[in-house]
């Protein structure tokens, strides 16, 4: 089994600013939320987790597997989309004509080129580079977590689904909540 999981809430979250490659720590209510995961998915048989290196996936890694055999490797192509110079804004989506909103409102249309930010060509290398080394284990029967980010999820997602750049934010991954994938 392949499952995956955004990483719990953090200040910037709340605060609804950008994070990209920005490492921001989990807050008390993303830990809250890590030990609900814990008690929650206890039971889901894991062999191994892949995350984030940064740090509010690891942390959320780290919590959901407390007292388990799991052992964490940190990879960093599941490390967040790079949002360039937009890292930090809260809440773009109150400036109509902020460039980087496309990016969330029309990821057709998003170039990748706008305030430095990563393209989409950059993040689906990664996330398929990172799938096809881990992809033939889950095949042997290894059950594996990959704790990583909405836009990183999203593009393993739609590599996995094969969906169109339309619908790329179509799985709308709630934070700590596990998803399995295949």
């Amino acid at each position: 089994m392949l499952y995956i999981m955004r990483h719990g809430k953090t200040e910037w979250n709340a605060l609804h600013k950008l994070q990209g490659r920005t490492d921001i720590p989990l807050n008390e209510d993303g830990r809250r939320m890590a030990q609900r995961a814990h008690e929650e998915y206890l039971d889901t048989h894991l062999d191994l987790c892949f995350s984030s290196p940064l740090k509010r996936a690891t942390e959320t890694a780290e919590i959901l597997l407390q007292g388990r055999n799991v052992p964490i490797r940190t990879d960093d192509r599941l490390a967040e989309m790079y949002f360039g110079v937009y890292e930090g804004l809260a809440d773009p989506f109150r400036i109509p004509d902020c460039p980087i909103n496309v990016l969330f409102q029309d990821p057709a249309a998003y170039t990748g080129s706008i305030g430095g930010a990563e393209s989409f060509v950059s993040l689906f290398a990664r996330a398929d580079s990172f799938l096809s080394e881990i992809l033939p284990e889950v095949q042997k029967g290894k059950d594996i977590l990959i704790v990583g980010h909405g836009a990183l999820n999203s593009a393993i997602i739609s590599c996995i689904k094969q969906l169109p750049i339309s619908e790329f934010w179509s799985s709308g991954l709630e934070q700590c909540k596990l998803l399995r994938l295949l």
